[in-house]
C-alpha cells in the first residue's frame, strides 16, 4: 500500500539514499531539506518521479502536511559543521523534534527519529547496549550535538508516554558510503578524498582509538524496519559491530586506492570517543534479524568510486 512520507534532512546523505530507497518501494515522498549540509545534487535523479517532491525548509519552523510516516533526519552530523553554528545545531536538534513530534500529533503519523551513537558520549562500557546512560560532557565541544540529541530523544519518549504519539527511536552508529561530503570532516570521506589526492592520511591521536563503521544501504534497512515494526519504539542501536582502529581503517583506504599516501599524527580533539561499538543484540531480535551485509572492503570500495568520480569532475 502506498504511504506518503515525509523525510527532513531528506537531501542530506542518508536522507538521499532513504528517499531513494521509499520511491522504490511505491511510496510517496516529500524531501524537506534547508541546504545547510544536503545538496540538491544528491536527490537530482529523483526529481523525475512524479511522487518524489522537494521542500526547502528549515524544521525549526513548523511545517504542515498530511503524511502517513515521517522519517527526521534533519541536522548536522559531522563536528565540522555541527560546531559551525552550535546554538543552530541544538535549535534543529531540539525544535525540529518538537515541531515535528507536533505535526506526527495532529495528523495520527508514525515517526521516527534518527538519533545517534553520541548520546552515549566517550563510553565507559564496550560494546555499547541500548540500556547505557553515556558518559557525556555537557558544555564540552561536541555537546551541541550530543545533548541535543539526548533531549530529542526525552522529547520523542514525553510525546510518546504524555499524547501517544507513535514514535520510534534509532541511535545510528558512524556511517558511510556515496554521496557524503567530502569536506564534513568525517574519517571515511577524510582518509579517502586524502588518499586518492595523494596527501598525507592525518589520524588524530594515536590511531588505536575505533569505530565500527557501517554502509549506508544496511542503515536504510533498518531503518525501514525500525519504522514499520509494531510494539517497538525503541531506542535500537543500528551499526555495524565490526570494530577497526584508525590505523587499520587508513591502511585499508591506501590499499583500496592504490595511494602512496604516508599516515601523520594530529592531536586528538576534546571529547573524541577512544572506543565505539554497538551491540546489535535488540536490532537482531526486534527487526527480523536485522545486521549489516556489507562490510569494509565492499563499502570502501563503492565510496572510493563515489569519490573518484566526483573528484574528476571537480577537475575537469
Amino acid at each position: 500500500m502506498k504511504k506518503r512520507i515525509l523525510v527532513t534532512g531528506g537531501a542530506g546523505f542518508i536522507g538521499s539514499h532513504l528517499c531513494e530507497r521509499l520511491l522504490k518501494e511505491g511510496n510517496e515522498v516529500i524531501c524537506m531539506d534547508n541546504y545547510f549540509t544536503g545538496c540538491k545534487d544528491n536527490v537530482i535523479h529523483l526529481m523525475d518521479n512524479p511522487y518524489f517532491e522537494l521542500i526547502r525548509h528549515d524544521v525549526t519552523h513548523p511545517y504542515f502536511v498530511e503524511v502517513d510516516q515521517i522519517y527526521n533526519l534533519a541536522c548536522p552530523a559531522s563536528p565540522v559543521h555541527y560546531q559551525y553554528n552550535s546554538i543552530k545545531t541544538i535549535k534543529t536538534s531540539v525544535m525540529g523534534a518538537i515541531n515535528m513530534l507536533g505535526l506526527a500529533k495532529r495528523i495520527n503519523a508514525r515517526i521516527l527519529q534518527a538519533s545517534t551513537s553520541e548520546v552515549y558520549g566517550d563510553p565507559l562500557v564496550h560494546p555499547q547496549q541500548e540500556d547505557y546512560w553515556g558518559n557525556v560532557n555537557p558544555i564540552g565541544i561536541r555537546s551541541c550535538y550530543d545533548e541535543g540529541k539526548r533531549c530529542a530523544e526525552s522529547l520523542f519518549v514525553n510525546y510518546h508516554e504524555q499524547n501517544g504519539v507513535d514514535i520510534r527511536i534509532i541511535r545510528i552508529f558512524n556511517t558511510y558510503g556515496p554521496r557524503m561530503n567530502p569536506n564534513d570532516g568525517r574519517v571515511v570521506s577524510n582518509f579517502i578524498v586524502q588518499a586518492l589526492k595523494g596527501k598525507d592520511i592525518t589520524i588524530f591521536g594515536d590511531g588505536k582509538q575505533t569505530r565500527s563503521f557501517q554502509y549506508v544501504d544496511d542503515l536504510v534497512e533498518g531503518m525501514i524496519r525500525m519504522m514499520n515494526t509494531d510494539n517497538f519504539i525503541g531506542p535500537v542501536n543500528i551499526g555495524n559491530p565490526n570494530e577497526f582502529t584508525m590505523l587499520e581503517l587508513a591502511q585499508a583506504v591506501i590499499d583500496l586506492t592504490n595511494s602512496n599516501s604516508k599516515v601523520t599524527y594530529m592531536p586528538l580533539p576534546a571529547d573524541d570517543p577512544l572506543q565505539r561499538q554497538p551491540d546489535i543484540t535488540l536490532a537482531k531480535e526486534k527487526l527480523n534479524n536485522w545486521e549489516p551485509n556489507v562490510q569494509l572492503k565492499e563499502g570502501l570500495t563503492h565510496t572510493i568510486n563515489y569519490f573518484d568520480e566526483l573528484l574528476k569532475r571537480e577537475e575537469a
